[in-house]
């Protein structure tokens, strides 16, 4: 046997004894690689998949609609005469005070008798100029400084809207907006600076406006304002009753009614055919406006009476207001 046959046999058996290593995990080592790289790959897949889902209830959800906020400038609100609640006890604020006080009354069910809708109150006149604007602005005002009234000032003379111009305010979408399915309510309410105190705009002009007010869009509105919010008093400035048939429509939805009237100039005769336009109302109070002096049944110092509406003779209702 030559040298190197015998060497090679005496390295065979080192091995078998274990006393050289093997060179075998050396061609083994790179298997487990890929066994410890498939749980890797594994691990990351969900982790890319992973905002798919998260993502999708983003998409899906809408930001709820805020209502927009406006400010009112108060000192051009006192110096045009009117109601201020950083001015609570000026004249026109007094008179106020008792005007809205039995509408209160009613709105909370302590009147004399319960009184459906007592929170809708709608402010008209029988003719165009006797300040009914002015009176629901006065007197959504003076309800909004209430402890426990919110107040929504609803511009409701859709064909001539007037309450965002005597507020300084610009022309928004409304009411109208919202009866056409153009808008929800909460998209084109506006809040104020004065506390308490939310107004929602006449919107866009509508052709249709009469048709509008009736439709089932305006009975399910009414429904929704009137028991939803019910510590909520709603003011309605409507069109005046003798010119257009739109009043007459919002009055069927009211549960109080008041009718402002122009001292020296509106009759009794278009009085009772104001008041007969809105007989199916169950409350109706008249405001006497423009009074020029002080009467002896109740002018309020700034010119302003307030009374039931009754029959009798001109000298008969200024004392009763």
């Amino acid at each position: 046997m030559s040298l190197i046959e015998k060497a090679a046999e005496r390295l065979e058996k080192l091995k078998q004894a274990g006393a050289v290593p093997s060179a075998e995990p050396a061609v083994a080592a790179p298997a487990p690689a890929p066994v410890a790289a498939a749980p890797a790959a594994q691990a990351t897949a969900p982790q890319s998949a992973a905002p798919t889902p998260s993502s999708a209830p983003a998409a899906e959800a809408a930001p709820r609609p805020v209502a927009r906020s406006v400010r009112i400038d108060l000192l051009r609100l006192a110096e045009s005469g009117m109601v201020t609640p950083d001015q609570p006890r000026s004249p026109i604020a007094e008179e106020y005070r008792v005007i809205k006080r039995p509408l209160l009354r009613n709105a909370q069910g302590k009147g004399a008798a319960a009184v459906e809708n007592g929170n809708l109150i709608m402010v008209s006149s029988a003719l165009p100029g006797e300040g009914k604007s002015f009176t629901a602005i006065n007197l959504a005002i003076s309800i909004a400084m209430e402890l426990d009234h919110t107040v929504l000032l609803v511009d409701a003379d859709v064909s001539k809207p007037s309450v965002l111009q005597r507020l300084g305010l610009q022309p928004e979408r409304g009411l109208m907006d919202v009866l056409t399915g153009q808008a929800g309510v909460a998209d084109v309410l506006l809040r104020t600076n004065i506390e308490k105190l939310s107004i929602l705009p006449a919107g866009m002009p509508q052709q249709r406006a009469t048709e509008l007010l009736a439709s089932e869009a305006m009975n399910n509105l009414l429904e929704e304002m009137a028991q939803r919010y019910a510590e909520r008093v709603i003011i309605f400035d409507s069109p005046p009753l003798l010119v257009t048939t739109e009043a007459r429509e919002l009055a069927t939805h009211m549960g109080q009614v008041v009718l402002v009237v122009e001292a020296g100039r509106t009759t009794h005769a278009t009085v009772r055919q104001a008041l007969a336009n809105i007989e199916n109302c169950p409350i109706k109070l008249l405001v006497l406006n423009k009074a020029g002096e002080r009467g002896s049944g109740g002018y309020y110092g700034y010119g302003y009476g307030y009374g039931y509406g009754h029959s009798g003779s001109d000298n008969e209702r200024a004392n009763a207001a």
